[in-house]
């Protein structure tokens, strides 16, 4: 059988091989998963609640172990504990709203009926969970879909397996039904298959533009339902009225933490030219406070990227920016772990940019990000839209309704005004564009995860 293999970006080492799941273990699975899911319809609300709390109560209880875990898989600094405040808090805000997002809806009374519209379980959901949040981004569908009555498989990406495995652990602590929650090693092409067929109901996929075309071609034809989050090159726009330090500091961290590896970091920014100098002066200068090391080591603020084909392909399009007349503010040889044939990588920032490069336009997911001066909100909102994604936007100013009338205007999935990289569990998580289609957490995300089913009764004949 296949293999997959976790090979860490920290030093080369292997923390993971595993076989992929034989066709009879796929098959086993998804019988038990359909089996189960009937029995769990049935169970009460606030009963399929607890025990999915109960399960993310038992992922907290490893967070300890999953930190140095993490740092380990994809390279994330141990100083910044993890993900699971985040899963927490998108974990209760799901289940605080279950009862109100699931309850029946109830057009007007008519005499002589009863109507309503009740929210039915899909049946199986499949999640296809990236690597870069590998918690977190898992965490935006395995919850609301077990509490809405589904059962959950989960494929994890090769380069956080463990995560996972102790996906698995924590809910088989909780003691759901056996074959519930399972967590699949999937082959490229065992998942096709499974789709092809029409084995599971829907999809939440999170990754690239690539990857969700696979999913679509896959599922052609087995009118399964599709979650896709996909690629991004998330904007940021600074109006001469913003508060200056804030916008500084955040946009730093929001396009550098992870080491740019976020789905809705900043890759590019548009900055009035009434402060861009000054910006542009204040903003490198906060980059070059980066400590670039092993992500094991307390006083490193910034990791290796998670593979070296990841690092290679952020080098190859500032290469390809400063050729074209770019110019780096940073001076690379000032982070003495940075070297070219390894995932570590010094955060870059690029000035004298255009959309000529690909630095601009292309998704990079990597510690990169061009600035450009613009002239007016007009020229940054067509500048924001010249782009294949829409997953977020952030205007940074002291005016809440033009940053409203601006947000209006860009083609984008979620508008933030004076803060970037967060995910609002209360608000819908959905993109536009390549970034791809349907939506997660906030009520909304609970009608993905649910068909409707009406109710027309007639009484007193």
């Amino acid at each position: 059988m296949p293999e997959i293999i976790c090979v860490s970006p920290v030093d080369g080492r292997e923390v993971a091989r595993r076989n992929t799941a034989s066709g009879t273990k796929i098959d086993e699975a998804l019988r038990h998963a359909r089996e189960a899911q009937r029995r769990w319809a049935a169970v009460p609300l606030e009963e399929r609640i607890a025990a999915v709390m109960s399960g993310v109560e038992a992922l907290g209880a490893m967070n300890e172990d999953i930190v140095s875990e993490l740092a380990l898989q994809m390279g994330r600094p141990v100083r910044y504990g993890g993900e699971f405040r985040g899963v927490e808090e998108r974990a209760r805000h799901m289940a605080s709203i279950a009862p109100t997002a699931l309850a029946p809806l109830a057009p007007e009374a008519k005499e002589g009926f009863r109507r309503m519209v009740k929210r039915e379980p899909l049946g199986i959901v499949l999640v296809i969970a990236p690597w870069n949040y590998p918690y977190l981004t898992a965490i935006n569908s395995i919850v609301p879909a077990l509490i809405a009555g589904n059962a959950v498989i989960l494929k994890h990406a090769a380069q956080t397996i463990l995560v996972g495995e102790r996906f698995q652990q924590a809910f088989d602590r909780a003691s759901l039904p056996k074959g519930l929650f399972t967590h699949l090693l999937l082959s490229h092409e065992d998942t096709a298959r499974m789709l092809a067929h029409g084995a599971v109901d829907h999809v939440n996929f999170t990754g690239s533009v690539a990857g969700g075309k696979a999913i679509e071609k896959a599922a052609a034809g087995s009118f399964t339902s599709l979650g896709l989050e996909l690629g991004g090159k998330d904007p940021a726009y600074v109006r001469p009225d913003a508060k200056f330090d804030h916008a500084v500091e955040n946009l730093v961290d929001g396009a550098f933490f992870n080491s740019g590896q976020c789905c809705c970091g900043i890759e590019r920014i548009y900055v009035h030219q009434a402060v861009h100098d000054r910006f542009v002066e204040a903003y490198a200068e906060l980059t070059r406070r980066y400590v670039l090391g092993n992500p094991l080591d307390q006083a490193t603020t910034l990791g290796p990227m998670a593979h070296l084909r990841f690092a290679d392909l952020v080098r190859r399009q500032t290469s390809e920016a400063l050729a074209k007349g770019a110019q780096g503010l940073i001076d690379m040889k000032s982070f003495p772990a940075n070297a070219k044939g390894t995932p570590y990588l010094a955060p870059q920032v690029l000035t004298k940019v255009d959309h000529a490069m690909s630095v601009m336009v292309d998704e990079s997911f990597g510690p990169v990000v061009g600035i450009m001066k613009v002239g007016s909100d007009e020229e940054a909102i067509s500048l924001m839209n010249d782009s294949p994604y829409g997953l977020t936007a952030s205007i940074w100013s002291s005016d809440t309704d033009a940053a409203e009338v601006i947000g209006d205007r860009i083609e984008t999935g979620t508008v933030f005004m004076n803060r970037c990289d967060y995910l609002d569990p209360a608000l819908a998580w959905t993109g536009v564009k390549e970034t791809g289609r349907g939506t997660s957490l906030s009520e909304i995300g609970y009608g993905m995860l649910t068909r409707p089913k009406s109710f027309h009764l007639r009484h007193g004949v």
